[in-house]
Parts: structure tokens; C-alpha cells; sequence
């Protein structure tokens, strides 16, 4: 397919557009335009991006990646179509962070959203270092993916979270339906939505859910004669836990799992499967089924309180692999076969590259991206040579702030302390190594991820020459992405509050 040049298509789009209301004779404006549809295929041979992204969706939280309770059927039919991976990695263990890097492709230090707000979080008598605050929205500047693809024609649609910025349209994309500044959605799941942009009428009753996959659907249908974009970013499975009504007594009459048994979440999941059942109905009826690219991800690991992510530890907040490990497939009619899986370690900032290369756009020439395209592995064109090095890449993450612990927690914690989910860290994994950073009082913790991907035996010290060494590789980042250190001493800290806070909690 040729790479459309970024501003070419988006004049072809805006041509198409314009002819039709204008009044002026399309032979002259097609032919003012020839010379620019050299370069491009029509829109009927460009491919489509279908991106699901769904909210605090653990790695374990679908069937086809291992839960015993929760229903998929939809998205295991869809996985079996593509290529899963199974060792895929959100940028960062919480929402805010983890869509910045992703809408960016870049680490978080470059773009210095840290955390969901600026202030801090915890009790302040529990944090040691004062934390670094880093920014509360994107740029105005900031390159995305969304403006990327916008300006080589294609339109490009935000449906659901947003949580960047006040307007999604800020940032490349040409239709907004229910994107603003909200982390959650405000009043719940059921109608009236207050302060959800763009979502229209929406029938009584109708969870909110539903009302996206219908707006994704629908979309779909209308542009069926054009090149799209949809980034369709689901609120669930966020809090509040709002079951869905009419599926709560189906899963209170089913027995249990061993790692799932929620209700309300497992609602919360049949009603994003189903939505991708009508929108995958839309397309074959449409035609497009065969040139869309599909891909399905997670913004951070599952809520702690409803899911499990066993064997990892963690959970959203933390930087555990349970925290940061994700479900991710991708499907791509044509090149890559059904029944894909790959171990290769993959990262959110490879989704930017990644979407570019898919769709045959150029890449914006000044804009440092942190990843890498995936569309070799998803060839399967890696050499041994390649694919050693893609397996040995060193992936980074950065949070120097604090995330403080769930309530309602039962058994054991899986964090490093009871206080906070997640203190001042910074982490790098290489091949099968896996180094924490804590910034409070130095400590390392090195991890073999092929033998114990649960984390549960510290190595720093009987294999310190390897942790000196990904310590090396992890500062020497830092210094090139000019990352902030939180050093600064909290001068509310007190030791003995925090013991005593400490001890109260592992009672």
C-alpha cells in the first residue's frame, strides 16, 4: 500500500467533502487535486483501524487469557482471528499517564504526566520525598497519533474516555462522542450522563456501555465509503462498579471461580463483548470487515478489589507485573494468520509506529517516539538475529510520585508496603530481568520474570552484578530523557506516624 504523506489526505478528504455542497463542478476541482492522487489508493483500498481500549481491564480479565468466571466469547472468537501477546505492557500502572504515552508513543517523562492530577496523594506523614507533580493534560503542542492520521485523510473518531484534556478535537481527532477531562463517568452507567460530551439521545434505561458500542457501530456504517480511525475507549471496566441490570442474576446463579467470582464487573464485561459483537456485525455488512485492523488493549492492570491477575502480583497502582501487564491482540485480515501468539515484551508507546506502519502513513519527521512499529512480529519477518534483539529490548517506565492503597482489600497485599500502591520508582526490564528503582530509600528489587513472573524472590543481592548493570542502563535513561528524580525531602514525613500507620494495617 502507498504511505500517504502527512496533509495529502487530509486535502482529499476535505475535496470530498466539499464537492457535493459547494456547487462547484467536481471536474474542476478533480482535476485541481490529480496530481496528489498519485501517491494515494482509494478510500475503498485503505485499511481501517478499529482500536479498542478498555479501563483498568486486567490480564486475565477475558476468557482466552485465563478467566475462569468472566464471559468473552465475542473477543476470544475475534483474538483467534489475530495475534496475542502475551507479555504486552501499559505505558504506566494508572489511567492518566498510560493514555499520554500511548496517544504520543513517548515515555512519560517526555510528556511529564505522572499521575491522575498534580496533587499529591496519601496521607502526607506517610510520603518521605515531596513528589513531582508533572503536568495535569497534554500539550497543546503535543504530537499524536490521532493528528498524524487525521492529516493523511483519514477521519478520526474518540468515543468514550478521553481524560487528557478538556476536547479530544485538540488533538487530532474529528468527532467526539462522550471525551472530556472526566476520569470516570460522572453519576455512573446509567443515563442522565451530565458532562459526557456529544452522545446525543440516549434511550431510558440504556447503559452507557451499550450507547458507545451502538455511536462505534453506527459509525462504522456511515463511513464505509471513507478511511477511518476509531479509538474507541470504553470507561469500563472503571468505577463505579455499576452492574449491568439484566445480566446481574445470570452471574449470581454462576458458581464461582477460583480467580474471578465479581458480579458486577463480570456484567460490566459481558456488555463490552456484546458491543464488539455488533460493531464486528457492522462491518461485514458494510464490507470492511477484511481491510480493518483491529486492535484491543488496556490502559493498566485490573481494579484490585474485583479482579485477580494470578500468577502475577499487582494490580492497578502498581508497578508490579500485575499492575502494568496487559491483554493485547491485534488482528489484520490478510497478513497475519488466526491462532497467533507472541511472548515477545511489547509496550504501549510501540501503538503510535505501530498504527502508522499499518496504515501505510508516514511517520512525523521532528517528534521522538519511544517505541517501535510491531507490524515485523506481526509479519513474522524476524530473523534469530532480530528477534533476539526485540526479546532483549530494554523497556522503561517512570512514576516519582505516590498512589495510596485501595479500601476493601482482602487477603494479601500485593504491593510493596500496606500505605501505597506504588511510592517514587522507576523501572526497567530487559530480556527476562526486571530492576525497581525506589527513590525513597534506594532499594532495589531485581526480578527473573522466565522462572518468577509472580515477583516473590528479590535477587538484587545474589545476582548484583546484573542489577548494577540494569541500574546503569535505567539511570543512563533517565539522564537522556531528563527524567525527574524526586529527591527533595517531605518536611510532614514522620517516621514514627508512618510506623504506626504501617502496623495498624498488617494487623
Amino acid at each position: 500500500m502507498a504511505r500517504i504523506p502527512r496533509g495529502v489526505g487530509f486535502l482529499l478528504a476535505e475535496i470530498a467533502d466539499f464537492v457535493p455542497s459547494s456547487g462547484v463542478k467536481p471536474t474542476l476541482v478533480f482535476i485541481l487535486a490529480a496530481g496528489f492522487l498519485a501517491v494515494v489508493h482509494s478510500a475503498e483500498e485503505r485499511r481501517n483501524l478499529l482500536f479498542i481500549y478498555l479501563d483498568d481491564f486486567g490480564w486475565r480479565d477475558t476468557s482466552f487469557m485465563g478467566s475462569d468466571f468472566y464471559e468473552t466469547p465475542h473477543l476470544d472468537e475475534l483474538a483467534g482471528q489475530g495475534m496475542v501477546f502475551t507479555q504486552a505492557y501499559s505505558p504506566a500502572a494508572n489511567c492518566a499517564p498510560a493514555r499520554a504515552s500511548l496517544l504520543t508513543g513517548q515515555y512519560s517523562p517526555r510528556h511529564e504526566i505522572y499521575n491522575v492530577g498534580t496533587g499529591p496523594r496519601g496521607k502526607s506523614a506517610h510520603r518521605r520525598l515531596e513528589h513531582i507533580p508533572g503536568r495535569d493534560t497534554l500539550r497543546p503542542d503535543a504530537v499524536t497519533w490521532s493528528g498524524v492520521l487525521a492529516d493523511a485523510g483519514y477521519r478520526t473518531a474518540l468515543m468514550g474516555k478521553w481524560h487528557l484534556s478538556q476536547d479530544p478535537l485538540d488533538h487530532g481527532f474529528t468527532l467526539n462522542i462522550g471525551g472530556s477531562h472526566s476520569g470516570s463517568p460522572p453519576k455512573g452507567y446509567y443515563p442522565p450522563h451530565p458532562r459526557v460530551p456529544g452522545l446525543g439521545e440516549v434511550a431510558e434505561g440504556e447503559y452507557l456501555t451499550d450507547t458507545l458500542s451502538r455511536a462505534a457501530a453506527a459509525y462504522v456504517r456511515e463511513n464505509a465509503g471513507r478511511p477511518w480511525v476509531l479509538y474507541l475507549s470504553h470507561f469500563a471496566v472503571h468505577t463505579p462498579l455499576d452492574a449491568k441490570r439484566e445480566l446481574v442474576a445470570k452471574y449470581e446463579a454462576k458458581s464461582p471461580g477460583e480467580r474471578h467470582d465479581h458480579v458486577a464487573m463480570a456484567t460490566m464485561i459481558q456488555s463490552v463483548d456484546d458491543g464488539v459483537a455488533e460493531i464486528m456485525s457492522a462491518l461485514e455488512e458494510t464490507g470492511q470487515a477484511d481491510r480493518t485492523v483491529i486492535v484491543f488493549f488496556s490502559d493498566n492492570g485490573g481494579y484490585g478489589p474485583a479482579t485477580d491477575m494470578d500468577p502475577l502480583k499487582g494490580y492497578k497502582g502498581t508497578y508490579y507485573e500485575g499492575g502494568i501487564r496487559v491483554p493485547l491482540f491485534v488482528v489484520w485480515p490478510g497478513r497475519v494468520a488466526p491462532d497467533q501468539t507472541s511472548e515477545i515484551p511489547v509496550h504501549g508507546v510501540d501503538l503510535f509506529p505501530t498504527f502508522c506502519d499499518l496504515l501505510g502513513v508516514d511517520l512525523p519527521a521532528t517528534h521522538a517516539l519511544d517505541g517501535r512499529s510491531l507490524v515485523p512480529v506481526l509479519e513474522g519477518s524476524l530473523d534469530e538475529t532480530t528477534l533476539t534483539e526485540w526479546r532483549e529490548r530494554a523497556l522503561f517506565w517512570h512514576f516519582p510520585a505516590y498512589l495510596q492503597s485501595y479500601g476493601g482489600m482482602k487477603g494479601e497485599l500485593e504491593q510493596r508496603d500496606p500505605l501505597f500502591r506504588s511510592r517514587p520508582v522507576s523501572l526497567i526490564r530487559r530480556g527476562k530481568w526486571k530492576l525497581h528503582q525506589y527513590f525513597e530509600d534506594e532499594a532495589l528489587e531485581l526480578y527473573d520474570l522466565e522462572t518468577d513472573p509472580g515477583e516473590s524472590t528479590n535477587l538484587a543481592e545474589s545476582r548484583q552484578a546484573i542489577a548494577e548493570d540494569l541500574l546503569a542502563e535505567l539511570r543512563a535513561w533517565q539522564e537522556a530523557t531528563k527524567a525527574a528524580i524526586p529527591a527533595a525531602p517531605n518536611p510532614e514525613f514522620d517516621a514514627g506516624i508512618e510506623a504506626r500507620a504501617i502496623e495498624k494495617a498488617v494487623r
